[in-house]
């Protein structure tokens, strides 16, 4: 294989990018072009601003056929000089290697062959964040480190619930705790039959999409947590991470409306036959009318409805997640100290 290292994103084109995406072990929304170009130019929304992160993007091509992308980037991170995916940690839900599962093996010995050779002196460990518990990654690094005489740490990092889905939404909440069921059933139907004319929608490919992102940002921040989150480079982050989704036809942002009024948001992705929860927002308004609640039951309404296998909250342990019956999966850490 021959290994080359890139410093800008630039070097490669988005179709290029993103069909080895969607041939490897890395096919998720972060993954992608769009989105890791994107993170890299504001840093995760300022995540890593101040921390002199310099971009290692490797490729390896084999007879001229791309075989891996590494997106990684160096930085001083816990008293160490280390190596990291881009896109971690904070807002990048899953990330791995953009290798194909047969390929990996020789990519990623490979590759650390060529961080040895070329950044010898620059990095001593390295640290990754956010590998699905089931990704090939994880056993192929434990080998290489214990091949090398390296220092391998494994650990869990955060649940990432997730909703499996077949069949219609009656059989979904068949499935789910009595008393949840009874609540879901409840709120729908209450919210139905008010008088302030509740409306569920998804945006289609035709909306202004900035006045929709304007609107999803406008109740995010009803939340002081998250309004605190989304200060100006994070909302420049999200925003451009917004725009890329929807002009690639992934973007899935569906209200709740009452009243003729936006009262809730859900931000997901719609991307291989399942929905990605990504944010929510919920006005201050109608909370009689459970609109948080009602707008997540519509989500999974609409994925039973149009056929889609999984509705997957991603990293965090909210009590809410469960009670729709959300089971554990998990996300990983990964690090491994070069001798």
């Amino acid at each position: 294989m021959n290994f080359i290292l890139h410093k800008d994103f630039s070097d490669f084109s988005g179709t290029t990018w993103n069909t080895l995406v969607e041939q490897s072990i890395a096919d998720t929304p972060f993954s992608r072009h769009e989105y890791l170009s994107e993170w890299w130019q504001t840093l995760g929304g300022g995540e890593w601003l101040r921390q002199n992160a310099e971009l290692v993007l490797i490729s390896a091509t084999e007879n001229d056929r791309l075989i891996g992308i590494a997106p990684l980037f160096i930085t001083e991170y816990e008293g160490q000089r280390a190596l990291m995916l881009v896109g971690s940690i904070e807002i990048s839900d899953y990330l791995d290697l953009i290798v194909r599962v047969e390929d990996l093996p020789g990519f990623l010995s490979g590759l650390l062959d060529f961080l040895v050779s070329s950044c010898a002196e620059d990095w001593s460990a390295l640290d990754w964040y956010n590998l699905p518990d089931d990704s090939p990654t994880l056993a192929a690094l434990k080998a290489e480190a214990d091949k090398r005489g390296w220092t391998h740490q494994e650990e869990v990092y955060r649940p990432t619930p997730r909703i499996p889905l077949s069949g219609s939404f009656d059989e979904y909440l068949a499935r789910i705790d009595k008393k949840q069921r009874h609540e879901i059933r409840r709120k729908m139907r209450r919210a139905a039959e008010s008088e302030k004319n509740v409306r569920f929608y998804v945006i289609d490919g035709t909306a202004d999409i900035e006045t929709e992102i304007n609107d999803f940002f406008h109740l995010m921040v009803q939340d002081p947590n998250k309004e605190e989150f989304l200060h100006p480079a994070m909302r420049e982050q999200m925003t451009a991470t917004l725009r890329n989704a929807h002009a690639q036809g992934y973007l899935w942002l569906g209200f709740l409306e009452v009243a003729g009024s936006k009262a809730a948001a859900s931000l997901n992705f719609d991307y291989k036959n399942k929905l990605w929860g990504y944010n929510s927002g919920v006005g201050r308004e109608h909370m009689e009318l459970s609109p948080g609640w009602v707008l997540l039951a519509h989500v999974i309404q609409w994925c039973c409805e149009n056929g889609r296998s999984e509705f997957d909250f991603m990293r965090g342990d909210e009590e809410y997640k469960y009670r729709f019956g959300g089971v554990n999966k998990y996300v990983m850490r990964v690090k491994v100290i070069k001798s």
